[in-house]
């Protein structure tokens, strides 16, 4: 209470233990403030040490607990004149505004109080946002081998590396369609039965990780930008900023709903680029493993958050290997279908003879991947059913 400012709120209780002795039981609850001492030093507990913050490790702290939004802080010397024409007719058609310009901005807080432009504004809205913000980019880029390698060992594909700058849904449209090109892909069979090209990853989950990317990204932290690396078995989407708080990174389902910019979230929602609901890290998974590929994983590092997408089964490799050839097919079909299936379904689908999808069909039922549901041996309506 005397030492920090502001003071630290806490509550406190004596706990009798017997034979005349107590503990005296203070608890100290979340803050969402950034607290420091008489001296000016504020610190940030690491396993067993308190590390002291620099002012710009400070600063980004702020920003993760809410109490400062570096989108909602002035644009030096930005004005309406520094805005694009066509961006700002998209935006008004989007929020429904008949009111001058400024009274638009101003509807999701897209302007100072003295009528000039913050951050976000110039992100969602700006002729060139980059003017203020240089490393308020998109960087795309493909390697021809799962190791990204170093120096003259380096495998970047010539040609594909790309960066896309301009207002945040202008970067996100060109970032987004560069991705789907350049995104490796291989043969397979497709939910109609036919072999077609199909992306090592699916583009709901990729692309809902990018758009979490540049939406929630730290806009604070000079000098890094969200960066996509296009391997041939994965794709990693970078983007600078921690989790908030206590978040664990190895268990993202369980993270809350957290928006870093909310002004640029609610703007993004009323585009169509985002939903606002706070679904975006489950959909993610819900998109990988429908295809049948391994949970995402996300790594946290001291600056940033990395999305990791791998294009490869979910099948325990020894399990997959004892099964019959072409079962992955299957499987295909009965998650891409997300629905229940007779066997005569499945045979149109795959293509295949009613033996080879009976045979692969009782060896998934085995392998304990798939139920059959129905009343008899020959009842015409039994379905096949993949277990999630």
């Amino acid at each position: 209470m005397d030492f920090a400012r502001p003071p630290v709120r806490n509550t406190a209780a004596r706990l009798d233990i017997g034979d005349g002795r107590s503990v005296l039981r203070i608890d100290v609850p979340v803050s969402e403030h950034v607290h420091e001492t008489n001296t000016g030093d504020a610190y940030l507990r690491v396993g067993d040490e308190s590390k002291r913050l620099t002012y710009t490790q400070r600063r980004e702290l702020d920003y993760d607990r809410g109490a400062v939004h570096f989108e909602g802080e002035p644009a030096a010397d930005a004005t309406l004149n520094d805005l694009s024409s066509g961006a700002l007719r998209t935006y008004r058609a989007a929020v429904g505004s008949t009111a001058d310009d400024l009274t638009a901005l101003r509807a999701r807080s897209l302007t100072t109080r003295d009528g000039g432009i913050n951050h976000a504004g110039l992100l969602l809205l700006g002729q060139h946002p980059q003017q203020w913000l240089p490393h308020a980019f998109i960087r795309v880029l493909r390697f021809t081998d799962d190791d990204p390698g170093t120096g003259s060992r380096q495998r970047l594909e010539a040609g594909k590396d790309a960066r896309f700058e301009g207002t945040v849904p202008e970067a996100l449209s060109r970032a987004s369609k560069c991705i789907g090109d350049w995104l490796p892909a291989h043969r397979a069979l497709d939910a109609s039965g036919r072999f077609t090209d199909v992306p090592i990853v699916p583009g709901p989950a990729w692309l809902e990780g990018l758009v979490n990317a540049v939406v929630h990204r730290s806009y604070s932290l000079a000098g890094d930008h969200v960066r996509v690396s296009l391997f041939p078995g994965r794709v990693e989407i970078e983007s600078p900023g921690r989790f908030p708080g206590l978040a664990d990174p190895n268990r993202p389902l369980e993270i809350a709903r957290y928006a870093r910019n909310p002004r640029i979230a609610r703007v993004c929602a009323d585009l169509g680029i985002t939903l606002e609901r706070g679904e975006g890290i489950r959909r993610i998974f819900e998109e990988m493993r429908t295809a049948g590929l391994t949970d995402p994983t996300y790594e946290q590092t001291s600056g940033s958050v990395r999305l990791i997408l791998r294009a490869s089964s979910r099948l325990d490799p020894r399990l997959s290997a004892a099964l019959p050839r072409g079962a992955a097919d299957v499987l295909t079909v009965l998650r891409e279908q997300n629905r229940p299936l007779g066997t005569g379904e499945i045979l149109e689908m795959t293509g295949r003879s009613r033996p080879w999808v009976r045979h692969v069909l009782t060896a998934l039922e085995s392998a304990g991947l798939i139920t059959w549901n129905g009343k008899s041996a020959r009842d015409p309506r039994a379905t096949w059913e993949i277990i999630r």
